[in-house]
């Protein structure tokens, strides 16, 4: 009797602490911090976690064995002014992992852009990853289902090129010269053979 009394406690006691762990999220979203700013940040769409899900898997697997290591939306500090939580980056430097976080630039950094957060990704986030010295910054636009590659030049992230899955009344419409430009592999430039074919990304 005392032993189902204590059971049956817990089980509510579990399930009070579940809703409230389920209150918190929904109603506390996460944030970061940029330019000194606290931005508070909704938690993204199911289809914007697929698209970083595959993302980070293709390089988790690729990067097995090798130096360098591969995290989904780290808590990364760029500086005391910027405290970003990207979706994906790429490290080849064990010195700034640490357990509560990322401490310096990472080799290539993700952002899924989400509805509001354009303007921060392409400016102020790509101008601080940009001062850091990222070496590569992906933009990636589920809406559009394109990516923005800058690759680190001279200390300037410069847009090396853009990926696009054209619609399907877009693509009829193009000619066999232009079908046969359209980008639809990204050459990762940490190392020669890592190809991302955007068309895996996209995947509904």
């Amino acid at each position: 009797m005392d032993m189902w009394i204590c059971t049956g406690h817990w089980e509510m006691e579990g399930r009070k602490m579940a809703d409230l762990a389920y209150d918190e999220t929904k109603t506390n979203p996460q944030y970061e911090i940029i330019n000194g700013e606290v931005v508070m940040q909704a938690r993204p769409a199911m289809y914007h976690i697929k698209i970083a899900g595959r993302l980070y898997n293709m390089f988790f697997n690729f990067l097995k064995g090798k130096r360098c290591e591969a995290f989904m939306e780290p808590d990364l500090f760029l500086n005391e002014n910027q405290n970003f939580i990207p979706d994906v980056v790429v490290v080849c430097n064990p010195d700034i992992i640490r357990q509560d976080g990322i401490y310096g630039a990472p080799d290539l950094v993700v952002e899924v852009l989400s509805p509001g957060t354009g303007k921060r990704d392409r400016k102020d986030k790509k101008d601080a990853y940009e001062a850091a010295g990222v070496r590569e910054y992906w933009i990636v636009n589920p809406a559009d289902k394109s990516i923005e590659a800058y690759h680190l030049v001279d200390g300037k992230l410069i847009l090396d090129e853009v990926y696009q899955i054209y619609p399907d009344w877009q693509w009829a419409k193009m000619s066999e010269e232009d079908r046969a430009k359209a980008m639809l592999a990204v050459k990762v430039s940490l190392y020669d053979d890592l190809v991302v074919d955007i068309r895996e990304i996209f995947e509904p």
